[in-house]
């Protein structure tokens, strides 16, 4: 498909608006799924017993929210970019927090099968 040229106070420029606002749209959707799919992660509960997903989603939908009559284009974008960086951050440390506790289980399990000191743990026990 070819670009489109936009030609100003003309049709064009209300198509390219149109599109514009539907680009920043799905944008915008995009990073609430991701959000959300990353909120799923955060299964233990807070001090008062509330999931941290739950309480992620919500503070994602009141951010949207606050969000929705912004009408200056260079702002949305900023928040887009900002929001885009910060997910794809929680998720780099949480699946390094993630691959570190998977780490230590797997050095624990080899401790306790095979001793401290590298020895078979069932050698030198008496029956």
């Amino acid at each position: 498909m070819p670009p489109t040229i936009i030609i100003p106070n003309s049709a064009s420029q209300a198509a390219a608006k149109h599109l514009k606002q539907s680009v920043t749209r799905n944008e915008a959707l995009s990073l609430y799924r991701d959000i959300l799919r990353t909120a799923k992660a955060f299964h233990w509960c807070d001090e008062k017993g509330i999931p941290w997903h739950t309480k992620l989603k919500a503070e994602a939908r009141r951010e949207f929210e606050a969000s929705k009559e912004e009408k200056d284009p260079l702002i949305i974008a900023r928040m887009l970019v900002t929001g885009q960086e910060c997910v794809k951050e929680i998720q780099r440390k949480f699946n390094e927090a993630d691959r570190k506790c998977w780490e230590r289980i797997q050095s624990d399990s080899r401790n306790r099968d095979h001793g401290e000191d590298g020895r078979d743990a069932g050698k030198g026990r008496r029956k």
